[in-house]
């Protein structure tokens, strides 16, 4: 045996050593240990130092046509064993929980500006809950097929049972978190992923052992696409209300639309309508829907909020035929997604993550040039939310006040639809001296708005959003009273 081989070996006899501790002390399978710290990220470029564990990379939902979807999963900041288990997952359909959800939301990391560095975003959600992030469906970010035609075959249907194979695969590979109570969170286009993967928990957990179940408590969605009809109304008549468009563009549009109707698919709208809706969405040009107050990016307009990605097919049916609602939101940086573009398309940031393993032949974005159709996206979500309110699960609405895309008036008249009960009328919420929005308690459901928050309501009231996720998993009342 040559000197040489001595150092080889004295590290495999280390890492032998290292995971047999490891196997005593957490009582997992050797083999669960070896795959979850294959999965471990040690320490990001750019990233300040924490104390809790990090893991990332791909798990396999479909063997045969080569379906995998990436996750980032950040270990809560104290009392691991003890805190609940919260998937995040953004919308569009097609944009990337990691690109907004992690870096520019509510995770442990945010994009600094101007340097290729990371900062601890000191609200983060994984002080309130172990935290995962999951780009999904296959073609949004990292995630990736290796049949070219599951991209044509994509929609809301697919999504959920992925994303659900997903999880009991996740749960696989870190088995300790199965027993943890499970929640799902998630904005915007989210309204339909979320409900739609609860249903398919809710489901699947009557079918299978019990030992298989997922410990499923309940969701939480904002500014959440939920209903055609009402989305689309409440999005008129809030920019109205909000000094957005005219009292003619306003009076044409109320005239000549009718989003109560089912359309026809392929058939366009009236010329009337048509040309109102032109009018509606050219204000959006030129402010942020997102964020009516918020600054647009003028630093690099290829990267600003007014970019948009295409996708055929996606609901709302007749504002999806417009290109303005296809825009890509920014936040109260609306340059910020410039940054982590850069940033995720790094080669050692890449590495770090165990991503892009396949040479994707796209760049990393926040939102899929990949997906150009969507197949089924249903007009309403209502019946999938009685039924879980139904079936006893814990669900919450929020809805940041300055949102122009699904505004909190297009949430009010979803939830009016739905007939709850009302058990504790509209009142006051705060946070420390100040009103943090409003909220209202139905049978069932709990609806709260964040005063003064755009789209992406942790990203603007980082605070309150905080408070809000705590108060959820807790099942208790926001605080009536300042404090």
């Amino acid at each position: 045996m040559g000197v040489s081989s001595f150092p080889s070996l004295f590290l495999s006899l280390l890492l032998f050593l290292h995971s047999s501790t490891l196997v005593k002390s957490t009582g997992l399978d050797h083999g669960v240990l070896m795959q979850q710290e294959a999965d471990r990220v040690d320490c990001l470029p750019g990233q300040p130092p924490v104390s809790f564990r990090q893991f990332a990379g791909y798990v396999t939902v479909n063997q045969s046509h080569g379906r995998a979807l990436f996750y980032w999963f950040f270990e809560a900041t104290h009392d691991v064993e003890k805190k609940p288990l919260l998937l995040w997952l953004n919308g569009g359909p097609g944009c990337s929980s990691i690109g907004y959800g992690e870096a520019e939301e509510l995770g442990p990391f945010l994009m600094q500006k101007g340097v290729p560095e990371l900062k601890f975003n000191k609200h983060s959600w994984n002080k309130e809950a172990n935290l995962l992030f999951l780009e999904s469906p296959v073609g949004v970010g990292f995630s990736y097929t290796n049949t070219s035609s599951d991209l044509q075959q994509l929609g809301d249907k697919i999504t959920a049972i992925d994303a659900y194979t997903f999880l009991v695969n996740w749960f696989e590979r870190f088995p300790q978190y199965k027993s943890h109570d499970f929640y799902i969170a998630g904005e915007s286009y989210g309204g339909h992923y979320v409900p739609q993967l609860a249903e398919k928990i809710f489901d699947e957990n009557k079918n299978v052992a019990e030992e298989d179940r997922v410990n499923f408590k309940g969701f939480m969605i904002g500014n959440a696409l939920l209903d055609d009809d009402t989305d689309q109304t409440g999005m008129i008549d809030y920019a109205w209300d909000h000094a957005v468009i005219s009292d003619q563009v306003y009076h044409d549009v109320k005239m000549s639309c009718n989003f109560s109707e089912v359309p026809v698919i392929g058939s366009p709208p009236t010329k009337a309508c048509n040309d109102a809706l032109n009018e509606y969405f050219a204000v959006y040009n030129i402010i942020d829907m997102y964020s009516l107050y918020s600054p647009i990016c003028v630093q690099n307009t290829s990267s600003s909020m007014r970019k948009s990605f295409w996708i055929e097919g996606a609901a709302p049916k007749l504002f999806s035929k417009y290109r303005g609602w296809h825009q890509k939101p920014a936040g109260y940086d609306p340059c910020v997604s410039h940054y982590s573009e850069v940033y995720f398309n790094r080669r050692d940031v890449q590495e770090a993550l165990h991503a892009n393993v396949t040479k994707l032949v796209y760049n990393w974005t926040h939102c899929s040039n990949a997906i150009t159709k969507w197949n089924d996206s249903p007009m309403t979500m209502l019946p999938v939310i009685r039924k879980l309110i139904n079936g006893g699960l814990r669900v919450w609405v929020y809805s940041g006040d300055t949102d122009g895309r699904i505004p909190v008036t297009s949430t009010r008249y979803t939830l009016n639809k739905l007939g709850l009960k009302t058990i504790q009328k509209w009142k006051p919420w705060y946070n420390h001296q100040q009103v943090g929005g409003w909220t209202i308690i139905f049978e069932g459901l709990t609806f709260v708005t964040i005063r003064g928050a755009g789209h992406e309501v942790p990203e603007f009231a980082p605070r309150q959003a905080r408070q809000l996720i705590r108060h959820f998993l807790a099942n208790q009342q926001l605080p009536s009273s300042a404090f």
